[in-house]
């Protein structure tokens, strides 16, 4: 029922959650350096440990017993992948502060204190932190540490909303309703489909393993993994992005994959015992994300075979003595060139068009941000008819009545009182040729198509402006 209620109180937003159980997690962490402190007071011999020799003689003298340790030491660390994930939702600065000033701090003298109990002969067969605490705050210690232990899961569902919103913006998942929950800050949103996908895991995890303990290994393979993943991307960072030499980049990654790789070839020892769950929902993900990748680049390829020239167009308009009605028409499309298909369906079914024309493409760039001055390209193809590309970033949220502003600041003269705006909403079919995907491949493209948000909702466009237009598309 707890974790029911912790997920069922998302759409209330991040601020609002936040306001609710931040001084929660702070007298959490205050309480951790508090015992931890205490338990460092008694026996301050601890600190030695911060000799890192210590920890070399035991693994090169400990044998295989010495590396497997690596897998339990290992879940010392786990949680601080949350920060990755969280940075796009909250940005650097806030999670910079915290870990800082609070976190890493208390965590330290937390790990230190429980060492000293160890060192002065305590036994070790049951949880050692709670000996920390003098037994007339045993229970309300507990008391907090099951309420913290709920809150500390929010991290992890505000960092699947962002993480699933930029692989939207990137192409790689279809896209989803998306709720803006606070006007504070842009990274404060809800998605429902992810938030409810997650409950529905995550209440299969719980009743599947049974106790806690059995889920570490499941944690440990899957944070290990992210952690090596992290450190190949580093050096793709330090290389493409920071323009570092090969050797001075493969240098700095190399340091970090050598430690990832030790954690997580001991923790790969673990699979058998819950370590295959995460490795399974991970190539579920990507199998999906793949899936809808090749789906929406198969469609792309086909709906570019069905442009049309924008001068032969033209001269189809003045051949058939096409009635031109007053306003602008902006058509978003996902081609880049000619006269977009949206448009010509358009002028098939109702044989008119506005009088000014504006094709308008969206681009996501693989950045989190563009600078405004590098936002919009716009050219005139023929009087009253203009192509447009507005790039944004995969942290930015489209703003299309903006990008029109914009575009009439160029020089263009669309008449921003009176537009309409026509998208496409294609229905995948089966393509019966050599170039066709998988059946298997289409069906489940389809399938999460008729499931995705459509391109009116997505872009947020007035409702009584939008006109949608049905097509077929054969893949």
């Amino acid at each position: 029922m707890v974790l029911i209620a912790l997920f069922a109180f998302q759409p209330q937003g991040t601020a609002r959650i936040g306001h609710t159980f931040g001084p929660i997690i702070a007298l959490w962490f205050v309480t951790l350096a508090v015992l931890g402190l205490w338990g460092l007071v008694q026996r301050p011999s601890v600190l030695l440990a911060i000799d890192p020799r210590y920890g070399i003689v035991y693994l090169c003298s400990g044998g295989a017993a010495g590396f497997l340790v690596l897998g339990g030491v290992f879940l010392c660390v786990t949680g601080a992948e949350a920060l990755y994930a969280d940075m796009g939702h909250f940005g650097a600065r806030p999670i910079r502060l915290a870990w800082s000033a609070i976190v890493f701090p208390s965590l330290l003298l937390s790990y230190a204190g429980q060492s000293a109990l160890l060192l002065s002969g305590e036994a070790s067969a049951d949880n050692v932190f709670y000996r920390l605490c003098p037994s007339v705050l045993l229970v309300p210690l507990v008391l907090l540490a099951t309420v913290a232990t709920i809150v500390a899961s929010q991290s992890i569902i505000t960092g699947a909303f962002s993480m699933t919103r930029q692989a939207i913006r990137l192409g790689w998942l279809p896209p989803l309703r998306i709720l803006q929950t606070s006007a504070e800050g842009y990274g404060q949103i809800y998605v429902g489909t992810v938030n409810w996908l997650l409950m529905l895991a995550t209440l299969g995890l719980t009743i599947g393993f049974g106790k806690s303990d059995k889920l570490a290994s499941a944690y440990g393979i899957a944070v290990s993994a992210t952690m090596l993943l992290t450190s190949a991307l580093l050096f793709i960072a330090m290389r493409e992005i920071w323009g570092w030499s090969v050797l001075l980049a493969g240098a700095v990654a190399g340091a970090f994959v050598v430690v990832d790789t030790s954690f997580f070839a001991a923790n790969l020892t673990k699979v058998a015992e819950g370590g295959y769950v995460p490795l399974a929902l991970a190539a579920l993900v990507y199998g999906a994300m793949y899936i809808w990748h090749l789906g929406a680049a198969a469609v792309l390829v086909r709906l570019q075979e069905q442009t049309v020239p924008v001068d032969l167009f033209m001269a189809r308009i003045a051949e058939g003595r096409i009635a031109r009605v007053p306003g602008t028409a902006v058509f978003l499309t996902r081609t880049q060139r000619d006269a977009p298909p949206v448009m010509v369906w358009h002028l098939k079914h109702n044989r008119t068009l506005h009088e000014r024309l504006f094709v308008l493409t969206i681009i996501t760039e693989s950045m989190p941000w563009v600078r405004s001055r590098e936002r919009l390209t716009v050219q005139e193809l023929a009087p009253n008819f203009w192509r447009a590309a507005a790039h944004f970033g995969f942290m930015e949220r489209p703003d299309i009545p903006a990008v029109l502003q914009q575009a009439q600041q160029r020089g263009c003269t669309i008449d921003l009182s009176d537009v309409t705006y026509f998208v496409g909403h294609e229905t995948v079919t089966a393509r019966d040729d050599a170039n066709a995907l998988p059946r298997w491949v289409e069906a489940l493209f389809a399938f999460m198509q008729r499931n995705a948000t459509h391109l009116k909702d997505y872009f947020r466009l007035p409702p009584d402006q939008v006109v949608e237009i049905g097509r077929q598309v054969a893949i």
